[in-house]
């Protein structure tokens, strides 16, 4: 594989006078790598797109936004928050579905100086409650299924300003969305702190609450240049080992967000990297396999932004080989580890598109690393190579920096870390150190720089002394033809502390014991890592908003069984 030539591509362009030259730069107390050429703030990056005046921008349904059009909306929205006295530095949250009025919010919020708080759209009163006393905005915008949850407590909105997006019936209490846009008027110039907070995004634990990750412009900017940069130095070392001349004429990214926008995933990621290039952003109500695919006809997608078991149900869609496809350019995922099996069957599955992952978390503002195309395919096992603006190492329990290719709890370094977590300063001390963030992922780095995930640091299963990542049986489970789903996980055993336990999901028509199943991990691994208990389940896994299992939901309905059966 051409890992000579990638090593050099990335060198060239982020060594001097490169187009993603790296320096270093001391930020909110410590000495850490950036791009010397990025734009101060995020307000830069959405104004650069008025270039992009005619092209289409937001697609739902049958509804379309172009840039113009977006820019005129996004403008009507920043001057009526300055009129309402919304000043930078302030909260703005936002709870709704991925309708295009969130991302209009989004970049009004942003392009001002003002932090938007994007609140989970799952939430139940209870959780709302609590983010917006955490996160303290000064307005408020909703949609209909929000206002229900306000309602049901409607204490947690006290002292600030409802606006109602898509209402049938609007509260008395609520501002609604066309008098917003109607206000009209001009993008106030302000100039905004590249450390200052861009948005708060709550991480998506499943037990007690969410912590309030502060990203910064510095960050997000950060973020989208690593994605830029993982494209050009793909494509470059590619070239220099082909031969083979890209387009003179890029094709216009068109994006399917299938994800929440109050993720990075779908936000950093997803929404950054096509608004940044004047692409174009289809949305959807929710996700849905079918809907997915007809999407991907009409509007001519070229990348999917989600979850990597959205692009599995896609390829395994009953309508996926009757589709047209060829637009598609890229498929993978982020937001969790895409599983080799899965590499190599969008590779076959999908004529046109790649491929390819990001691997990172809220608390990076979005990608650790980037892989795609035939690197991936030859890595199948890697989240790649970790991007330029990280120093990365994996360490021991105690801190200590192990050997290169050795297991350990991966730290990173760099100007996409948050600056911690708002009202949290215990959250924030545990989990930076001098600027190093705690992933809490178990990994190890090649002598290539490429990072592989073994598993989440508390996901793993401790079966009598012995540790068993839950990412490799997964992963081997994966390779029988039966199974759509499945989520391992440790169950209490009072011999060996934990057993291994998995919850299954087989597809339309096929069948599986449970000894077929263990016969089939044991003839791959070694035996202790099979799973002793197995669960098939008719309905799909339980998830949460970002489109991960919920192994905690699940290890606690089912353990509980084995005792009382």
């Amino acid at each position: 594989m051409h890992y000579a030539e990638l090593k050099q591509a990335r060198a060239e362009l982020t060594g001097p006078g490169g187009l993603f030259e790296i320096t270093e730069a001391e930020v909110l107390g410590n000495r850490i790598r950036v791009f010397k050429n990025a734009p101060p703030s995020i307000r830069e990056v959405w104004l650069s797109t008025l270039q992009f005046a005619d092209r289409r921008y937001l697609v739902y349904g049958e509804e379309r936004l172009t840039y113009a059009e977006a820019h005129q909306r996004v403008n009507a929205v920043a001057a009526w928050l300055a009129a309402q006295g919304v000043r930078s530095s302030d909260r703005v949250a936002i709870a709704m579905r991925n309708f295009p009025e969130w991302m209009l919010i989004y970049w009004a919020c942003v392009s001002t100086g003002i932090a938007v708080v994007g609140m989970n759209a799952w939430w139940t009163a209870e959780e709302m409650s609590y983010g917006l006393k955490d996160s303290a905005p000064k307005v408020l915008f909703l949609d209909a299924e929000r206002i229900a949850r306000v309602n049901e407590k409607p204490e947690m909105v006290s002292g600030m300003k409802l606006v109602g997006v898509r209402l049938s019936e609007r509260p008395a209490n609520v501002i609604d969305w066309a008098d917003v846009i109607a206000h009209g008027g001009n993008m106030p110039d302000v100039k905004i702190d590249p450390d200052a907070d861009a948005c708060i995004f709550y991480t998506s634990g499943t037990t007690g609450f969410p912590k309030g990750a502060q990203l910064t412009h510095r960050g997000c900017v950060a973020n989208l240049l690593n994605m830029q940069f993982a494209g050009a130095s793909t494509a470059l070392a590619m070239q220099r080992a082909t031969g083979v001349e890209p387009p003179a004429t890029p094709p216009i990214p068109v994006t399917l967000m299938t994800t929440p926008l109050f993720h990075v995933t779908a936000n950093n990621c997803g929404a950054y990297a096509a608004t940044a290039a004047g692409g174009t952003l289809v949305l959807m109500y929710r996700w849905d396999a079918g809907e997915a695919l007809r999407l991907i006809e009409k509007e001519r997608v070229t990348a999917m932004s989600g979850v990597p078991v959205m692009a599995r149900e896609l390829i395994n869609h009953p309508d996926f080989e009757k589709t047209d496809t060829s637009s598609m350019l890229a498929l993978g995922g982020g937001g969790a580890q895409v599983p080799p099996d899965l590499v190599l069957k969008i590779d076959k599955a999908a004529a046109t598109a790649r491929p390819n992952t990001g691997y990172g978390m809220t608390e990076t503002c979005g990608i650790i690393t980037s892989i795609s195309g035939d690197f991936f395919v030859d890595k199948p096992d890697s989240a790649g190579p970790y991007m330029p603006n990280f120093e990365a190492k994996c360490v021991d329990d105690a801190g200590n920096t192990v050997p290169q290719g050795e297991v350990g709890e991966l730290w990173v370094r760099g100007s996409s870390v948050i600056k911690g977590y708002i009202n949290r300063p215990d959250a924030t001390a545990a989990s930076i150190t001098d600027g190093w963030l705690h992933t809490g992922d178990v990994a190890r780095i090649d002598e290539n720089g490429f990072i592989f995930i073994v598993d989440r640091k508390k996901d793993m299963v401790l079966r009598g002394g012995e540790n068993v990542y839950c990412a490799e049986v997964e992963a081997t489970i994966y390779r029988h033809p039966a199974i759509a789903e499945c989520c391992v996980f440790g169950v209490p055993d009072e011999r060996l502390g934990e057993e291994v336990g998995v919850a299954v999901v087989l597809k339309p028509g096929e069948s599986l014991s449970e000894d077929a199943l263990r016969a089939h991990c044991t003839a791959i691994m070694a035996k202790h890592k099979v799973p002793r208990y197995v669960w098939f389940r008719s309905e799909p896994l339980p998830r949460n908003a970002s489109g991960k299992f919920l192994k905690k939901d699940l290890r606690d309905e089912l353990a509980p069984k084995l005792t009382s059966a």
